[in-house]
């Protein structure tokens, strides 16, 4: 549908979720993402939103307001410190894996694949380690009821959420860390305008990190395990050679990006390829079309080691609101894939896989049948 939206209607326009456009081809896709004046943040930041329509910085705010919180943010995932977290991931990874391994699999999206990315979360935010197994399992709910729309369960999820966030909150303003070392203590710490940042701000933009890199991970994880397992070739490369997983892993994020891609709406009226956009219609910056646009990508649906030009691919957006965590996603990513080929000789897909909905895409059940090494 993408492949055929690129050529015919590079502009498409969409009655589903209240309505909405959608750029599909990579220069579009990119030059609107690289331009937040004309493509805001503010109005609609993701397609379907959010049910109670709330507004959390940094992915719901243009700048100036959201410079300050981008800032702490990024200020934490820096390469030393993430270098640093390294050591500790990789326990996580190898603790969490061995009961898949030891039954012989499992689903690798729904059990590995959520348990060790609240694991990330919970070493990236210094929080407390008995909360990661119960982080894992909320955010799960919770996104599962953000895609049905289901009011109730978002709500409650949500609230559970905001409490952590509120918890570290307090913890940080009696006990602070070093800002380089702890997302909280960094927005405490910003002063935009001589000001800190107001409390309800912080508590949402420290809620939304606790789902983003929730979110993500087992959809791309189990998208890539039904890949490995169609290319039992490729399995065995990587096993043999390690050392070529960083360059798989960007080729299988161009091809497995496992968002559609974000919203924004236009400041003013705009023409595109011919069709007009009035502010407030929400335009979906679809990035799983641009990766696999054969303009930029010759043979896009093929997996293609070292293409020359993979740094083009949009896995984790452009601009201003490019994903703040993508060392750490990347980081991540690269010890599960090492773990789940080091201790296994071979990965097969043993059941239905089941696919995600809007605004994700990619498989968010994977059953797998592991052959232990």
């Amino acid at each position: 549908m993408y492949a055929r939206l690129r050529g015919s209607g590079p502009v498409a326009r969409s009655g589903g979720y209240g309505g909405f456009w959608a750029l599909t081809r990579h220069a579009d896709v990119a030059a609107a993402a690289a331009d937040p004046v004309t493509f805001i943040s503010s109005v609609r930041a993701v397609v379907p939103s959010d049910p109670r329509g709330l507004r959390r910085p940094p992915l719901n705010y243009d700048a100036p307001a959201h410079t300050p919180y981008r800032r702490a943010l990024d200020r934490t995932l820096q390469r030393a410190r993430i270098a640093r977290l390294e050591p500790r991931l990789r326990e996580h990874a190898a603790r969490e894996l061995t009961p898949l391994v030891e039954r012989g699999g499992g689903d690798v999206a729904q059990e590995f694949g959520a348990r060790f990315p609240a694991w990330v979360t919970t070493e990236w935010l210094n929080l407390d380690p008995e909360l990661a197994p119960e982080l894992a399992g909320t955010a799960a709910r919770w996104v599962r009821a953000w895609r049905a729309l289901d009011r109730e369960v978002v709500d409650e999820t949500s609230e559970r959420m905001y409490g952590i966030a509120r918890d570290l909150v307090r913890d940080r303003r009696e006990r602070p860390r070093p800002v380089a070392e702890d997302p909280a203590s960094s927005l405490l710490a910003e002063r935009p305008d001589g000001r800190p940042l107001a409390e309800e701000h912080i508590v949402g933009a420290l809620r939304q990190c606790l789902v983003v890199g929730l979110v993500a991970p087992p959809i791309l994880l189990g998208s890539i395990c039904v890949h490995l397992s169609r290319h039992r070739e490729l399995q065995s490369e990587l096993r043999a050679r390690p050392e070529l997983l960083p360059a798989a892993l960007e080729e299988l994020l161009r091809l497995y990006a496992p968002y559609r891609g974000f919203a924004r709406t236009v400041s003013k009226e705009i023409e595109l390829h011919g069709r007009r956009i009035a502010p407030g219609e929400p335009v979906t910056l679809v990035y799983a079309s641009a990766n696999r646009d054969e303009a930029v990508f010759p043979d896009p649906d093929t997996f293609v080691m070292g293409r020359p030009n993979i740094a083009a691919h949009l896995a984790f957006g452009r601009g201003r609101h490019a994903c703040a965590g993508m060392p750490l996603a990347r980081l991540s990513m690269r010890i599960a894939l090492e773990e789940l080929l080091r201790r296994t000789s071979a990965i097969e897909v043993s059941g239905p896989v089941e696919s995600a909905r809007m605004p994700e895409l990619g498989a968010v059940s994977v059953p797998l049948r592991l052959r232990p090494a």
